[in-house]
């Protein structure tokens, strides 16, 4: 009683067999799919695929993801892109048509094509679609599953009513094993496939592969329809010996230790160092055979490659050949991910010993402050103290300690400084004064590269930068990599501070203000080099006033009083001081106002100084004197880290009132500084005067008549210069009676030169290689393009072209090493297809006494070999290109079998005696047999339909790729 009053007792299960399965689920969602994807009813319309369109046409693809139950597939659709041809006279839509797919099984145009999907290459068809197993779920090995899916997708099928055959991936994926159907009105095609590691010993020729055929197709009729056959063989040739690489790897010794000279170090490596050509694959094809004119059994063949109509071609390169300019390249982006200083690189060891050695430099300024009367004072600079140290240093320093040796870093220096070769005495470095010469403006004009740095914002070509990006790139590769690279940069840095020391031109750099719109280490070098300009300039100018000033002592004549002044005037930037020091900004302050108490005393306030020449025959408003264009400091040269230094500067100062007045004042030395010359040129000047010369469109003259008739000139201040609180009016009032001579720098050179030789001393091997990057991959792209122009590969020039653009981005700023390291490979795959046509054409070089067409016909197969994935041998094997292949097959098979070698095959045609008794082709790699014919089936009185058998026979593989179509309107 009590289980009977149990609820759970009364509690049964109800099976609902009008809810859908898992399976019902999955066809419907393959239905959605093609519905989706416009896959549904006839396909007709297509043209038929033109001859090697499989090839050069395009190819799309599309996926989706669905479920089967908790199994992931892909469903995949592949069609060749066509424009549909519509033929409006005819109604496309017979429900007798064939499917496209079934009429591509017997089109000829496409056989063997070198670049398809592969079941494109089996089968022939244009458009498919593909059901495949997820990326990490198991492969469909066991029957009852692959029958599951393939009854899935012919229901599907036959319910959308679609003619696109489908096809799903079964076994491994390696093993590309495929089953499939497609539906038509009364039709069906099905796809089957037969893999196999060996082949089978009955189904090694063309013989037993017919007898697969016809057992398959079982067709009754006698005789039977004639069965059309297509056959490839592919040889491989992978011995080059007879063939040696022309590509010869230079002699980095040579090279860097001087014996060849020092021009040497501008050229980049190039080339593979081995052969980038790794196979050469020949494919011999019979596109048009049948069965009674061929024989090729397992005792005898027909098929000789001699014999066959159709030759091509086939390149594969090397993976990933050595090349000695991408090799250079990844080394030296390689230095960018490193940490470690220069101190830290070149080891404490050397440190220690350079601290006990260099005395001399810790009481360099101890000396300076208490010189003696032997010592001379132009001996007395920090300059020759750290020099005398260095020379210590280096004569203590044992050999095996520094990365490069003497030699090797002599001729670096002699060729990122080839000045230093001449005596550097005053004379010699006035001829060198003007840095620009060593550029070679003129013919960087000419050149059509020359505008490359621009875009890469890197350095012109051949400027110190370029060079020492060239030397540094190829130190790191040959010489020590980063103790090389920091001992070259610690010698560099010194180098300069030598010419700064000693007013030495830095040879390679042009003349003016930095150029902005290259690297930021090219501009810290032109700034240091405006530096030494404006010293050079300001020792000039004291050397002249000082003998002025001793021919006064003297006694001197006026005509020579006159002739001095005058030549101090005319150097524009220069100023004058009594001592050798020139580093402290307050010393010219204390001379320019003991100037003027001087010139008080003597009641001399209104002499006039500093004048250039008058302005344009103008006299100044409130006397009848000349007005003369005063001799004005330049401005001070500024680099793009300055420049942002200066602008974070001014914005911090923000937008009131204050702010502004603040940021307008700093932006008015330059103003003020002109306006104290022009007062110390032109005594009794007004505002306006400066503003005639200064601003002329801010000085507004109008035409007045008096009143006596006569017209006159009456002038006025423009409306900008009268608003209350302007700067020019405020500046102006300010500005004392000084030339430029006697004012405080603008441009302080001491302290700007020692803030660039600081800001390069402490820069690590890593900051060094990232400043210099820009130059390298800049030399590379100009490598390529010189080595290019001799190959002439359309290709790699637009590649070239496209990486340029692309090099711009990645370099500004220089942040994503990822695709910079992509694009570094880039630039080595475009060196390996140069170095690919230079194996090309040393292989297939004309006889020296081969025609003139046929040079061009091999020129032309070359270029082709290098565009395209297969290339037709034009003549097969009687062309000029067949006879070499010919001759290299030749060649490998007697060097295999150590026969004796027809190195004169080209001058001598005769075959030598017992040529015959050494193949001239080795085995073939590759068989693909291609078997068509159109038969009713089942049945003989059903539809004649297309049948298709591509059998591939390799060594390792044998693969039966079969599509037999039947015929269902009463089966």
């Amino acid at each position: 009683m009590a289980a009977d009053s149990d609820p759970e007792s009364e509690v049964f299960e109800i099976t609902d067999f009008t809810t859908a399965s898992e399976w019902e689920r999955f066809v419907s969602r393959v239905e959605e799919v093609l519905n989706d994807w416009k896959l549904i009813g006839s396909r007709a319309g297509s043209s038929t695929p033109e001859k090697g369109e499989f090839t050069s046409g395009s190819w799309e693809e599309r996926s989706q993801d669905i479920q089967f139950a908790d199994f992931k597939f892909y469903i995949s659709h592949y069609f060749l892109k066509q424009q549909c041809v519509q033929d409006d006279l005819k109604d496309q839509s017979e429900e007798d048509a064939f499917p496209v797919a079934m009429q591509d099984l017997l089109c000829m145009n496409n056989d063997f094509p070198p670049r398809a999907h592969c079941l494109a290459r089996w089968y022939g068809i244009r458009e498919f679609v593909v059901l495949s197993p997820g990326t990490n779920c198991e492969a469909i090995t066991s029957e009852s599953k692959c029958n599951l899916l393939l009854s899935s997708i012919s229901i599907s099928l036959a319910n959308s009513g679609s003619q696109v055959p489908m096809f799903v991936q079964i076994q491994q994926k390696w093993r590309r094993v495929y089953a499939g159907e497609c539906q038509g009105p009364g039709v069906r095609t099905d796809f089957e496939m037969v893999h196999l590691r060996k082949v089978p010993s009955q189904y090694n020729h063309l013989s037993g592969l017919l007898d697969i055929f016809k057992s398959k197709i079982a067709c009754t009729l006698s005789p039977l329809p004639p069965i059309n056959i297509a056959i490839r063989f592919t040889y491989i040739l992978q011995d080059w010996q007879q063939y040696s690489w022309p590509q010869q790897p230079p002699d980095f010794d040579t090279l860097l230790g001087g014996e060849v000279g020092g021009v040497e170090f501008g050229k980049l490596p190039f080339g593979a160092c081995e052969e980038p050509i790794s196979e050469l694959h020949l494919a011999t094809t019979w596109p048009h055979l049948t069965e009674g004119i061929v024989v090729d059994n397992d005792v005898y063949s027909d098929l000789d490659p001699l014999q066959a109509p159709h030759w091509s071609v086939r390149v594969r390169s090397a993976e990933n050949p050595q090349c000695l300019l991408g090799d250079l390249l990844t080394e030296f982006f390689k230095l960018c991910c490193r940490k470690e200083s220069t101190e830290e690189v070149l080891g404490r060891g050397l440190a220690e010993e350079e601290g006990k050695e260099n005395s001399d430099i810790s009481s360099a300024l101890s000396k300076l402050t208490e010189p003696t009367a032997t010592v001379p004072i132009s001996k007395l600079s920090v300059s020759s103290m750290v020099h005398s140290a260095r020379k210590h240093i280096r004569r203590h320093r044992r050999i095996d300690e520094s990365p490069l040796n003497a030699d090797v870093l002599n001729s670096i220096l002699l060729y990122l400084f080839p000045d230093a070769a001449v005596e550097k005495s005053s004379e010699n470095s006035k001829h060198k004064t003007n840095p620009s010469n060593c550029c070679g403006k003129d013919e960087q004009n000419k050149n059509s590269d020359y505008n490359l740095f621009l875009q890469l914002k890197s350095a012109p070509s051949n400027s110190l930068t370029y060079r020492l990006a060239l030397c540094a790139c190829l130190v790191n590769y040959n010489h020590g990599g980063l103790r090389a690279v920091a001992h070259l940069w610690q010698e560099f840095v010194l180098e300069l501070r030598y010419r700064w020391e000693n007013n030495f031109f830095i040879y390679g750099l042009p003349a003016g203000s930095p150029d902005l719109r290259c690297c930021l280490l090219h501009q810290k070098l032109q700034m240091l080099n405006c530096c030494i300009e404006r010293k050079r300039a300001r020792d000039e100018t004291r050397k002249v006033l000082e003998g002025s000033r001793e021919r006064e002592r003297r006694g001197p004549s006026p005509e020579s009083t006159t002739a001095a002044s005058g030549s101090a005037r005319e150097v524009s930037p220069g100023k004058s001081w009594d001592s050798w020091s020139d580093s402290e900004e307050e010393f010219f302050e204390c001379l320019s106002d003991q100037g003027d108490m001087e010139a008080e005393k003597n009641g001399s306030k209104s002499r006039a100084e500093g004048r250039l020449h008058p302005f344009n025959n103008t006299t100044l408003l409130k006397s009848t004197e000349p007005l003369y264009v005063p001799v004005t400091q330049e401005p001070a040269p500024m680099t793009e880290d300055l420049l942002e230094e200066q602008s974070a500067v001014l914005a911090k100062l923000g937008t009131s009132a204050e702010g502004s007045h603040l940021r307008a004042r700093m932006q008015s030395a330059c103003l003020l500084s002109d306006m104290e010359s022009f007062k110390a040129a032109n005594p009794g000047c007004v505002l306006e005067d400066f503003v005639r010369w200064y601003s002329p469109r801010d000085y507004v003259e109008e035409e007045l008549v008096d009143e006596t008739g006569n017209k006159a000139l009456k002038g006025e201040l423009s409306a900008r210069m009268k608003i209350p609180g302007n700067m020019w009016v405020e500046a102006w009032e300010t500005a004392r009676v000084t030339p430029a001579r006697r004012q405080r720098r603008l441009f302080d050179d001491t302290k700007e030169a020692e803030k660039v030789l600081h800001y390069l001393a402490v820069q690590k091997p890593a900051d060094v290689t990232r400043h210099l990057l820009p130059c390298i991959l800049h030399a590379a792209i100009l490598k390529l393009k010189e080595e290019e122009s001799v190959e002439d590969i359309p290709s790699v020039k637009r590649t070239i072209q496209q990486a340029t653009g692309q090099a711009s981005k990645l370099l500004h700023p220089l942040h994503d090493y990822k695709k910079l390291e992509d694009f570094i490979t880039q630039l080595m795959l475009m060196e390996t297809a140069i170095t690919k046509a230079r194996s090309l054409k040393a292989k297939f070089a004309s006889c020296e006494d081969g025609k003139e067409e046929d040079t061009e016909e091999l020129e032309k197969f070359v270029s082709s070999l290098l565009e395209e994935p297969e290339v037709v041998v034009i003549g097969a094997g009687q062309g000029p290109a067949g006879s070499i292949i010919h001759r290299l097959f030749v060649n490998a098979q007697r060097a295999a079998l150590l026969a004796p070698l027809d190195d004169d095959l080209c001058r001598d045609k005769k075959p030598t005696v017992g040529i015959n008794k050494v193949p001239d082709f080795p085995s073939p790699a590759g068989r693909e047999i291609l078997l068509r014919t159109c038969v009713p089936r089942p049945a003989p009185y059903s539809k004649a339909l297309p049948q298709r058998l591509f059998c591939v026979l390799m060594k390792e593989e044998f693969r039966l790729a079969g599509a037999f179509s039947s015929d269902t309107s009463f089966f």
